[in-house]
């Protein structure tokens, strides 16, 4: 065998393990972190959960298939471990990245449901004041 494809293969297995391993770590903690951001809501933050973790499948696997291809030949052991560790670092680059990402923007929408729920009176009005000079 080839060492360009065998290089291929073993990039591939190792980025869908990772990502595959990413998604369900990320999932599986961030259902919490979404039911708070939701407002309570376990069946939305379940919903919303699984979409996320889709879109992460989608990004990351396209990701890695557009970047499967190797210009250069591999005509060594040595050259195979330098491709796949410079593969594999950029993979997990984009991992991190989206995570972050996902990260940033959940914490911007906490962020605003905890202020509404702040700029609300905690007991209804007690009475009705007129305008002054009315």
């Amino acid at each position: 065998m080839d060492l360009t494809v065998l290089g291929y293969v073993i990039y591939l297995l190792i980025s869908v393990v990772l990502t595959v391993w990413v998604a369900r770590t990320l999932s599986r903690n961030g259902r919490i972190f979404l039911a708070d951001v939701l407002k309570g809501d376990e069946n939305l933050a379940d919903a919303v959960n699984r979409l996320l973790v889709v879109g992460f499948y989608l990004v990351n696997f396209g990701f890695v298939a557009l970047y499967l291809r190797q210009d250069a030949t591999i005509d060594t052991a040595r050259h195979l471990l330098e491709g796949l560790s410079v593969k594999i670092g950029i993979v997990l680059l984009v991992l991190g990245a989206m995570h972050l990402g996902n990260v940033f923007v959940l914490n911007k929408i906490r962020r605003r449901g905890t202020l509404e729920r702040e700029q609300q009176p905690p007991v209804a009005p007690q009475a009705w004041t007129p305008p002054a000079g009315a």
